[in-house]
C-alpha cells in the first residue's frame, strides 16, 4: 500500500508519497486537473489511498478522486494538531506528517456526505447566497433614500406601488443611475431566487424527512432542506449536544483553579446550520408556543441576542430527536406516525 499525503492549495497540490515503512519515495508538486491525477496515479503500481485537509477546496479534488477510484480520507482541520501546532509549516512538512497520520490510521477524519447531499447543499447554498445578496442590494437602496430623508409611504418599497413611487424622487443623476442599476441587479437576483427556489420546493415535496421539519415554526421547503443537508447522517451525533456543537452554537466553556467560566456561543462548525437556525428562532419568537415563551424568559434576562441563539438551540434539539426518530423507524420497519410541533 502507498501512502499519499495532499496539501491542497488553489492551482496545486503538494503531495508526499510513502511505502508502509513510512520511507518517503517521492514528493512534488500537482496541478488540480483530472488529466495530472490521472496520469499521476496510472504510474502507481501498488493499490494507493490519499488523505487531505478538509480546507476550502477539497470538493473539486475530493470529486476528482472519487472518479479515478482512489480511497480518500478527508482529515478533520480543527483536529489535525501535528499540523495545526508545528512550529515549521511548509508544503512539504504538512503532506509529510498527513502521510505518517495516514499510514499509522491516526486520522482525525472529517464527515464526507455523500455526492447527492454535496450537491444539495450546493444548491441550497447558492439559493441562501443570493438572498444575502438580495439583502445587500436593497440596504443600498434604502441608504439612497436616507441620504435623501425620503421616507417610502408604502409598506413594501420594492413592491409595485413602491417601485412606482420611486421612479417619481427628485434625484441627482448620479443616484437616479445608481437607483436605476440597483432596482435592475435586484430584479435579476430575485428571478434567479424564485428559480432555485421551484426546484428547491419540488425537492422538499419529495422528501418525508423535510415536511417533517416544515412542522417546526420558522421552518419552510429550503430551511428544512438546508438543515438536512448540513446535518447529513444525523446518527453520528451520539446525543443533541454534539449536533449544537456542530453547528457552533454552544458557548465556550473555560475552567481553572475550581471556576468555570462560560463564554459567547463558539460559531465552528457549520456556519450555514448555525445561520439558517438563527434566522428560523427569529420567525418561531413571534409564534404563540414554546419557543416564543423560551424567547420572553430569556430575553427578559440576558437580551434578545441571546434569546434568539437560545431559541435556535432548542430548535435543533427538536430536529436531532425528529430525525432520530426517523432513524429507528426505518431500521425498525414502524409505521409511519406523524408528528406535530
Amino acid at each position: 500500500m502507498q501512502y499519499f499525503g495532499f496539501d491542497i492549495h488553489k492551482r496545486y497540490t503538494f503531495f508526499t508519497q510513502m511505502d508502509a515503512t513510512g520511507q518517503v519515495l517521492r514528493q512534488g508538486k500537482l496541478p488540480n486537473t483530472r488529466q495530472a491525477l490521472g496520469d499521476f496515479f496510472a504510474g502507481v503500481g501498488e493499490p494507493a489511498q490519499v488523505v487531505l485537509e478538509a480546507t476550502m477546496n477539497w470538493y473539486h479534488l475530493y470529486d476528482l478522486l472519487e472518479t479515478l477510484q482512489i480511497p480518500v480520507v478527508l482529515a478533520h482541520p480543527m483536529r489535525t494538531r501535528a499540523i495545526a501546532e508545528a512550529k515549521v509549516k511548509t508544503d512539504k512538512v504538512d503532506s509529510t506528517t498527513l502521510a505518517h497520520l495516514l499510514r499509522s490510521d491516526l486520522v482525525p477524519r472529517a464527515y464526507i456526505p455523500p455526492r447527492a447531499i454535496r450537491d444539495l447543499r450546493e444548491l441550497l447554498r447558492y439559493r441562501a447566497a443570493l438572498v444575502r445578496l438580495q439583502t445587500g442590494v436593497k440596504n443600498r437602496v434604502h441608504a439612497i433614500l436616507l441620504k435623501h430623508g425620503y421616507e417610502s409611504p408604502v409598506t413594501d418599497v420594492f413592491g409595485v406601488k413602491g417601485r412606482r413611487w420611486l421612479t417619481t424622487l427628485p434625484l441627482r443623476p448620479v443616484y437616479r443611475h445608481a437607483l436605476g442599476g440597483l432596482l435592475e441587479v435586484l430584479d435579476v437576483v430575485q428571478r434567479q431566487i424564485a428559480e432555485a427556489a421551484r426546484t428547491i420546493d419540488a425537492e422538499a415535496a419529495r422528501t418525508p424527512a423535510a415536511q417533517r421539519l416544515c412542522t417546526l415554526p420558522g421552518i419552510g421547503p429550503s430551511s428544512a432542506l438546508l438543515v438536512l443537508a448540513e446535518i447529513g447522517d444525523v446518527t453520528r451525533f451520539p446525543d443533541p449536544k454534539h449536533l449544537v456543537s456542530y453547528a457552533g452554537l454552544a458557548p465556550r466553556v473555560h475552567a481553572s483553579g475550581g471556576r468555570v467560566f462560560i463564554g459567547h456561543i463558539s460559531r465552528q462548525g457549520s456556519s450555514w446550520l448555525r445561520w439558517i437556525l438563527i434566522e428560523a428562532a427569529q420567525h418561531a419568537a413571534r409564534r404563540p408556543g414554546r419557543y416564543q415563551e423560551l424567547f420572553r424568559r430569556i430575553a427578559a434576562r440576558k437580551g434578545r441576542h441571546i434569546a434568539r441563539v437560545a431559541v435556535a438551540r432548542a430548535l435543533l434539539t427538536t430536529i436531532y430527536w425528529m430525525l432520530h426518530h426517523d432513524e429507528r423507524r426505518q431500521c425498525s420497519g414502524l409505521p409511519d406516525i406523524p408528528m406535530v410541533s
